[in-house]
């Protein structure tokens, strides 16, 4: 029987959904090891549309999960309908929508909230002894997730940023790390890379997130 990981998508386009690039790579390397992907996303609002051409915000309403199936090609569930039970792990991609819609984090920082099922899924995967996997700025999602949880992560967004002194603020762990890197907390089979938190291309971004996936796999 193949194995099955769960995706968490927050919508379509690096500006104000998931990242296009990692979302598809997760998910090119996923088929390619033979893995049947479950994709998911919550069915609410996004925090705003961009229009990624001129980079400016419009008065658009659209919705995450409507959103989100672009990326799946249709098939994609409610996230509040999936369980640990369903997957034997998770990946979520990153995007600045990742965080404006599965978390508030790019306009509250520190007093950020997460999205409920987010939050439940995570700690349900962890608590079943099921990889999980966060690419870009996602790290920051399973830290809030994981803060007042007990689980301490070790975790990566790339080398210097703001983000990665949140990451230890909200009770995780932060190692620096290459584009081309991935860091595994062993313990907790939890994956990490920073992806588009350092770019600077596709092709540079797909090298750790080839690597987190074949790891996510190997630990399921």
């Amino acid at each position: 029987m193949s194995k099955k990981i769960g995706v968490i998508l927050a919508g379509c386009g690096s500006r104000d959904g998931s990242e296009i690039h990692e979302a598809t790579l997760t998910l090119y390397f996923l088929n390619r090891a033979g893995i049947e992907t479950v994709c998911m996303a919550p069915d609410r609002d996004q925090y705003n549309v961009i229009d990624h051409l001129s980079l400016h915000e419009t008065q658009e309403t659209r919705n995450i999960l409507t959103e989100s199936a672009r990326i799946a090609r249709s098939k994609i569930q409610n996230i509040d309908m999936v369980s640990s039970k369903d997957l034997d792990g998770l990946i979520l991609p990153g995007g600045t929508g990742a965080a404006k819609n599965l978390i508030d984090y790019n306009i509250n920082k520190r007093n950020c909230m997460i999205h409920a099922d987010v939050k439940r899924l995570i700690l349900e995967i962890l608590k079943a002894g099921k990889p999980l996997g966060a690419i870009c700025i996602a790290p920051v999602i399973v830290a809030v997730a994981l803060r007042d949880s007990g689980f301490h992560p070790l975790l990566t967004i790339g080398t210097g940023q703001e983000e990665a002194s949140d990451i230890e603020f909200f009770g995780s762990r932060h190692r620096n790390a290459r584009v081309d890197e991935i860091v595994v907390d062993e313990k907790l089979k939890i994956v990490s890379t920073p992806a588009y938190m350092l770019g600077p291309g596709i092709s540079d971004i797909a090298k750790g997130i080839e690597k987190l996936v074949q790891k996510v796999i190997e630990m399921s």
